[in-house]
């Protein structure tokens, strides 16, 4: 006789990026375990650990590689949210009086926060110019061993060109090879270069802020922007 099944909720969560909502279910003891074996690795142990996570867990179909690395950090922390407690316990020790302070972050009032000065749109002339998409998970990981750090910038840069357009034509950046993209981009002039940095310093991010005093008497500010930032 085969044993019972048990069944579990479900719940939506919204795709920062697509402003659109999937179905998800907790994590299981299977997740539980994967994120504990990747706990104990290094930080591409975590990466893949939260995508084959978010994969299991979405009731619908999902292609995890192609949501920018902002709304994987969302997701996997509102699932933990869901699935374990909505509370976490963080200690950090202030550098300047050495102590240790504890704190509490409520899960569900994490948000990500968007910049009203991103633009997707790089105007290069009048008649030239770009539109750029987030960086996704499968482009960063891409850069993995990478100690160039100038290569490492042009790969991302190519990796979030979405199209490039002109007066008579748009030309998906897919359709052209990295040489041709990247041959593209050194034509620009430091203005047009200027406006793509703008793109990338004011992306959208997880963002929470922890204030405290330490015993000096001194106000400290300690901000979480990043998924590792939310398991120290």
């Amino acid at each position: 006789m085969a044993l019972p099944k048990i069944s579990v909720p479900t719940f939506a969560l919204n795709i920062p990026s697509k402003n659109k909502k999937k179905t998800f279910r907790p994590f299981l003891v299977k997740e539980e375990k994967i994120l504990l074996m990747a706990q104990q690795g290094n930080e591409q142990d975590m990466i893949d650990a939260i995508k084959q996570i978010i994969n299991n867990c979405c009731v619908e179909d999902i292609n995890v590689d192609s949501l920018a690395t902002f709304d994987i950090e969302y997701l996997f922390l509102k699932l933990r949210g869901k699935s374990v407690d909505n509370v976490i316990e963080l200690k950090f020790r202030d550098k300047e009086d050495d102590k240790v302070y504890d704190f509490q972050i409520n899960l569900d009032e994490i948000e990500i926060t968007i910049n009203e000065d991103n633009d997707p749109k790089i105007e290069i002339t009048n008649e030239i110019g770009m539109i750029m998409k987030y960086p996704n998970i499968a482009s960063t990981q891409k850069m993995a061993g990478i100690d160039d750090q100038e290569d490492v910038f042009n790969k991302v840069l190519i990796s979030c060109i979405d199209t490039i357009y002109d007066e008579e034509s748009v030309y998906p950046a897919s359709e052209h090879t990295d040489e041709e993209l990247i041959e593209f981009i050194e034509q620009l002039d430091s203005k047009s270069f200027k406006k793509i940095e703008k793109f990338f310093d004011t992306l959208p991010k997880l963002s929470h802020v922890l204030e405290y005093e330490n015993e000096l008497g001194h106000k400290r500010r300690i901000e979480l922007n990043t998924v590792q930032d939310f398991l120290t």
